[in-house]
């Protein structure tokens, strides 16, 4: 057990240090290629677009150090990472770390809503499509082929107009009323859950034919204590590591759900700062989000090790190789 977890641990401090530099680098450059002057558009970000002229622009420039060659800002940039500093945002002058602590607390919460809204959607479908099947499996099976077709602003847009505009029952966006991450953490479910759905209503299904299962209730178990004892330990291990990836890709699906919804989170920031060339910005909340991955990434893999015997034999076999 302790080796899994200094593996674990060595594998994750390796990659993040990996995945730090990478994406500082390819956003210092894939900023520096938007179409548009960088200074202008941070000073109208600042001031305006009707109190921004060129000497404004100018002064930025010189203020923010712009007219500087790419890689003296670049080693600047990095130079402070090292040291654990993100530098402050170009538009308000805050400490990036600040802006990011603060709206990476509400991408975690809807995302860890929507999460586990979608785990239990999931797992409930597929549990009626398996046990049930007939119309009521092909019913469920068409709406998770819709559903995964289906991206994630369609999603959202479809529910918005029809509960929150014609029903009226939620909030259309925002975050201050009662309800408001019902919408977002909805849309992000329903893409989750569909397939979810499908990996445990295949796996319940072959649990369903196997000889063990038949033989439990030969003896009389009953169904609900033959599922519990039987099916559920065969299906957590695939649907864990299904969610898991799912929970990693979920970050994605954030970014335009929280535009769509004006939900103040991680990649509702990251599309303003894009707009506004608010390069530490960009940085830092593009950094977050790929470290969050890797972070993500490990939990779900070292966790998938502790419900598997298998993996854990199998990697104590490779470590004393």
């Amino acid at each position: 057990m302790r080796q899994l977890w200094l593996t674990a641990l060595t594998r994750l401090l390796a990659q993040a240090g990996f995945v730090a530099a990478a994406m500082g680098v390819l956003s210092f450059f894939l900023t520096r290629a938007l179409p548009g002057d960088a200074a202008f558009r941070i000073a109208a970000a600042r001031y305006g677009y009707d109190m921004v002229n060129a000497d404004a622009a100018q002064a930025v420039r010189l203020e923010l150090g712009l007219d500087k060659p790419a890689w003296q800002q670049l080693i600047g940039w990095l130079g402070d990472l090292l040291q654990l500093r993100l530098g402050n945002s170009l538009v308000t002058g805050e400490p990036v770390w600040g802006e990011i602590v603060h709206q990476l607390g509400a991408t975690v919460h809807l995302s860890l809503v929507a999460w586990v809204l979608g785990v239990l959607l999931g797992v409930i479908l597929g549990t009626l499509a398996a046990l049930r099947g007939g119309w009521l499996a092909r019913l469920i099976d068409t709406l998770c082929v819709v559903l995964r077709a289906s991206p994630a602003f369609l999603i959202g847009v479809v529910l918005m107009l029809y509960i929150a505009v014609r029903l009226q029952w939620l909030p259309v966006a925002g975050h201050d009323e009662e309800g408001s991450i019902i919408l977002p953490a909805l849309t992000l479910a329903l893409a989750l859950c569909a397939g979810i759905a499908q990996v445990v209503q295949l796996k319940l299904r072959q649990v369903l034919q196997s000889d063990a299962f038949e033989y439990a209730q030969i003896k009389g178990l009953p169904l609900a204590a033959a599922l519990w004892r039987h099916a559920a330990p065969a299906v957590a291990l695939p649907t864990l590591a299904y969610a898991g990836v799912q929970l990693v890709l979920l970050m994605e699906g954030v970014v335009v759900v929280e535009s769509l919804f004006a939900w103040p989170g991680i990649g509702h920031a990251m599309v303003h700062a894009v707009i506004a060339r608010d390069v530490p910005m960009i940085q830092g909340t593009a950094l977050v989000t790929a470290l969050l991955f890797v972070l993500l990434n490990t939990v779900v893999d070292t966790a998938a090790k502790l419900l598997d015997p298998r993996q854990r034999h199998a990697q104590a076999l490779g470590a004393h190789a």
